[in-house]
């Protein structure tokens, strides 16, 4: 098991009733089906659902990280060697990084409507179980998001294309000025 200081063995939000909204776990071995993932979900949930502060739990020898906001519970899951420290840096990062995304909107619909930049997010944080991030600020200027605004999920194709068209236009115009 090559655990090191910067290893994750999964990122689970789930809802107020304790169903999965997003789960991106690294550990095949201990998470290796769906099955076995929505079991310690549950299970985990049942442990930490009812407590909405900020807490660390032990749970089959994973060791959990979690933070509520409204309908929403973050996890961030470590090995039982795992830095603490370094799992609440990540945990930080995930909820903030969605927090300015979402507006500080931090609920069920308005992360759900996000949820291909809730994504990208976790991907900018974390790959294949290795931290790469736990600067939300970073993590947001790299996903080329701003808080206020409008991303292109709320855009049609035509808009961004005219986005584009126009940007391009404008560079060609500067190049024959030149």
């Amino acid at each position: 098991d090559p655990t090191s200081l910067y290893s994750v063995k999964g990122i689970v939000i789930l809802d107020q009733d304790g169903n999965r909204i997003i789960a991106k776990y690294f550990d095949k071995d201990a998470f290796g089906t769906v099955k076995e993932q929505k079991a310690f979900e549950k299970n985990l949930f049942s442990k930490t659902g009812r407590n909405s502060t900020s807490e660390i739990v032990l749970l089959d020898g994973v060791t959990c990280l979690y933070r509520s906001s409204v309908d929403l519970h973050f996890y961030v899951l470590g090995s039982s060697r795992e830095n603490e420290l370094i799992l609440e840096a990540l945990l930080n990062c995930l909820y903030d990084s969605i927090s300015t995304v979402l507006r500080k909107n931090v609920e069920k619909k308005t992360l759900i409507d996000a949820m291909d930049t809730a994504m990208l997010i976790i991907d900018e944080i974390c790959d294949e179980g290795i931290i790469l991030e736990t600067d939300s600020t970073a993590v947001v200027q790299r996903c080329n998001l701003k808080g206020d605004d409008i991303s292109f999920s709320d855009q049609t194709f035509s808009q961004v294309g005219q986005t584009f068209i126009g940007a391009a236009k404008e560079q060609f115009k500067w190049s024959l000025l030149k």
